[in-house]
C-alpha cells in the first residue's frame, strides 16, 4: 500500500466536538494526528467547538479525517458542511451518516432488507407514559436493553431486568434523546466487525469477540479499564466468522456507508445466530479501539490505517 503523502495535501483532523462523545473523540483524534505526522502527512488539529468549519477554507485544508463522534460528528451534518465547502472527508456521506446514527432508522432499512436485528420498540417523546413504558416487556420480553437512539459508547443504556427498572431506564435514555429505542435482549456473544471501502469493493476486516466482566460492555470499560478481553482472532469457528463478515458488509452497503465503518452484533447463545445491533460511521481510534485491532490482525498497522482512511476521502457530490 503505497501512498503518496505528499499528494494528500493539508489534513485536518476533525476532533473534540460538542456531543456527549467529546472526550472520546479527543482521545481518538489525537492518536490520528500523531500517527498521520509520524507518516510524513501535513496534519493538524481542528476543534469544531472551538472553531468556525468555514476556516477550514482559509487553512488551506485539502482533506479532512473526521474523528468527530456522536452528534454533529457523525450524524450527516459536518458532512454535510465540508460537501458544501467542496472539502473532501474520510467515512460515509450525508445520508449513510444520518442513517447510521440512528439506530432506529437503521433497523427499519435492515429489516426492510431482510437482514437480521433484534425486535424493538420506540417510544416517541409523547407515548412515554407510565403506562406505556411498563407494558415494552410484555413485546418484547425481559430482560430488555433501553437506550437512547441517537448517542454512542453505550451513553444512557440500561439492561431492564424487571419491570420495576423501566420508568427509570426510559428516564436516563430521554435525558440524550426524546426518542426513546427498546430493544429485546439477545442472550450470547458480542461480537464487532469492522468494514473498509464502498460498494463492491466494501470488505470486511477480522472479527472481534469481546468478553467483559459479567457481560457489562459499558462506558467505563469500554474506554477506562482493561478488564474487557478482545479475542482476534476471534475464535469462532470459520463458517461463523465468515456469515458474520458477509452479514456486516451487506449491513454497510445497504446503508450506502463509504470509507470505514464498524457493526456490532450478538450471537444467539441457543442457535448461534448473528444479530446486527448498529453500525458505526466514525468509529473510535483510541488505544483500546477495535478497528485498529481488528486492521493489525489483517497486517495494517495503526498509522497505515490511518494514512489509507485519510487517501480515501471524497465527497458525496464531487465538484466538477
Amino acid at each position: 500500500m503505497n501512498i503518496d503523502v505528499k499528494a494528500l495535501g493539508k489534513v485536518a483532523v476533525l476532533f473534540g466536538g460538542t456531543s456527549a462523545e467529546r472526550e472520546i473523540s479527543i482521545m481518538s483524534g489525537t492518536g490520528v494526528l500523531n500517527a498521520l505526522l509520524s507518516q510524513g502527512v501535513d496534519a493538524y488539529a481542528f476543534d469544531p467547538a472551538q472553531r468556525n468549519l468555514t476556516e477550514l477554507k482559509a487553512d488551506g485544508a485539502a482533506r479532512c479525517f473526521i474523528a468527530l463522534h456522536g452528534r454533529h460528528g457523525e450524524d450527516g451534518t459536518v458532512q454535510g458542511a465540508l460537501e458544501l465547502l467542496g472539502i473532501p472527508y474520510t467515512g460515509s456521506g450525508v445520508m449513510a451518516s444520518a442513517i447510521a446514527m440512528d439506530k432506529v432508522m437503521t433497523k427499519r432499512v435492515w429489516i426492510a432488507e431482510g437482514l437480521p436485528t433484534p425486535r424493538h420498540v420506540r417510544l416517541a417523546p409523547n407515548d412515554q407514559s407510565r403506562e406505556r413504558v411498563v407494558k415494552v416487556p410484555d413485546e418484547l420480553g425481559l430482560p430488555l436493553i433501553i437506550k437512547p437512539p441517537r448517542e454512542g459508547s453505550s451513553i444512557g443504556v440500561t439492561k431492564v431486568q424487571g419491570y420495576s427498572q423501566m420508568i427509570d431506564a426510559v428516564a436516563l435514555a430521554a435525558k440524550y434523546d426524546p426518542d426513546v429505542l427498546c430493544e429485546e435482549f439477545i442472550e450470547g456473544e458480542e461480537v464487532t466487525c469492522p468494514v473498509l471501502g464502498e460498494g463492491d469493493a466494501a470488505r470486511a476486516l477480522p472479527v472481534i469477540r469481546i468478553v467483559a466482566p459479567e457481560g457489562a460492555y459499558d462506558y467505563q470499560n469500554k474506554y477506562f479499564t482493561d478488564e474487557v478481553k478482545y479475542l482476534c482472532p476471534s475464535g469462532l469457528p470459520e463458517d461463523e466468522e465468515r456469515e458474520i463478515q458477509r452479514i456486516v458488509v451487506e449491513a454497510y452497503t445497504t446503508l450506502g456507508c463509504r470509507g470505514w465503518g464498524r457493526a456490532d452484533l450478538m450471537i444467539r447463545a441457543r442457535d448461534r445466530k448473528p444479530f446486527l445491533l448498529e453500525i458505526n460511521t466514525s468509529p473510535g481510534m483510541t488505544s483500546h479501539s477495535l478497528v485498529p485491532m481488528s486492521a493489525k490482525a489483517a497486517g495494517m498497522s495503526y498509522e497505515q490505517l490511518c494514512v489509507h482512511l485519510v487517501s480515501q476521502a471524497a465527497l458525496d457530490s464531487p465538484v466538477p
